[in-house]
């Protein structure tokens, strides 16, 4: 499997929001990029994460209005976080075992390089998958 920089690397640009901009405008960011989570930075610091499971569960379900509450009130602040070290089944096994979608990919000083979907994680995984069975295939037809 391709290490982690590759995968990241191969992404879009990272975005994120401020712990202060308004959950009106982390949607609005997530509705044009196409994404389902946003790193939250505070002068380039993670201070959290906010996701569309933040939102439906302390938004919607609560009815507060998503353009008067600001991200730092319902971002989750404790983040599980990666290395560049960590392969793609150790970042499965965390995301299963901590029931997260998403996961912060750090880099030197905790910079946050990108972050990695289950979804990334998954198609990685197939595709290495795919690879080894045309491989497999290849040589027994040899």
């Amino acid at each position: 499997m391709r290490p982690l920089k590759q995968l990241i690397d191969g992404k879009k640009p990272l975005v994120s929001v401020g712990p202060d901009d308004s959950v009106f405008t982390a949607l609005t960011l997530m509705a044009e990029f196409d994404i389902g989570a946003l790193v939250v930075l505070d002068r380039g610091r993670l201070v959290g994460i906010f996701s569309e499971r933040d939102y439906a569960r302390k938004i919607a379900l609560k009815g507060k209005a998503s353009r008067d509450t600001p991200v730092r009130e319902i971002m989750s602040e404790r983040v599980c976080c990666v290395t560049l070290g960590e392969t793609v089944e150790e970042c499965m096994a965390l995301m299963t075992e901590q029931h997260i979608r998403h996961l912060p990919v750090l880099g030197d000083g905790d910079r946050v390089l990108g972050i990695l979907s289950i979804g990334d994680l998954v198609k990685e995984t197939i595709s290495d998958q795919q690879f080894t069975i045309e491989q497999l295939v290849t040589y027994i037809q040899n």
